[in-house]
């Protein structure tokens, strides 16, 4: 069954929930579609839940601006769920100062829009915790996406109030993500799939295990962890 847009859906606590993908492809689950601020003629074609944001990778294509300006038109849309992807990545060519200032005018959008961050971050964690912690009122939800950094980090992380999004990297039992995640509080986590070519159903299965838990018990908490990140529930 393929759970609509639909807030009465949002009840149903066997649903599996996606916050970070890039296609729709699962039934029994709620996905937020990632689309990039340059694609922003695929809104039009999205049935469910997106987040619209301009990627670090993209800042050749499109003006900050530009992307703001695009946000804004679609924040009365009430299937745009969340801002980003967006942040900050040390492994590509674009200048660190310039991806600090798309990320930061995203932060403060965000923060006027009340809507959560859907955060990419590459070797530029310290700088994103330094971002966060200067942020006043920084109240707006920030969820990692796709984390692979090790215990520490993630406690670092976690201290900070960010949230951690956990995707196709816990099906490698060495990752850094698998032993990240048994530190993770239940009510900090996310799960997604990302671009991998993977079933959400299996990544909650493999969560599941790594955390003792039943995976009914893990999609209810993901439903409340949902609901009130997204939805301010």
């Amino acid at each position: 069954m393929k759970i609509e847009s639909d807030p009465e859906a949002l009840s149903l606590a066997d649903a599996y929930i996606d916050i970070h993908c890039h296609q729709t492809r699962a039934n029994q689950t709620l996905e937020i579609i990632s689309i990039g601020t340059q694609d922003i003629d695929l809104v039009a074609a999205q049935k469910g839940f997106y987040s619209l944001g301009l990627h670090p990778w993209y800042l050749d294509r499109e003006d900050t601006q530009t992307a703001l300006m695009k946000i804004s038109a679609a924040s009365q849309d009430p299937k745009l769920l969340a801002i980003g992807e967006c942040g900050l990545d040390k492994a590509i060519a674009a200048p660190l100062p310039l991806q600090t200032a798309a990320f930061t005018s995203q932060i403060d959008l965000a923060k006027q829009l009340g809507k959560p961050l859907i955060i990419h971050c590459v070797r530029a964690f310290n700088e994103l915790i330094q971002i966060k912690k200067s942020t006043p009122n920084a109240e707006t939800p920030w969820i990692i996406h796709g984390f692979n950094g090790n215990p520490t980090l993630a406690g670092q992380l976690i201290g900070h109030g960010f949230y951690l999004s956990f995707g196709a990297a816990l099906l490698h039992p060495r990752s850094h993500a698998a032993e990240a995640l048994r530190g993770t509080p239940i009510d900090r986590l996310f799960l997604e799939t990302d671009a991998a070519k993977v079933s959400i159903d299996a990544i909650y299965a493999t969560a599941a295990k790594m955390l003792g838990l039943d995976i009914a018990t893990l999609r209810q908490q993901s439903l409340s962890n949902f609901k009130r990140v997204f939805l301010n529930d």
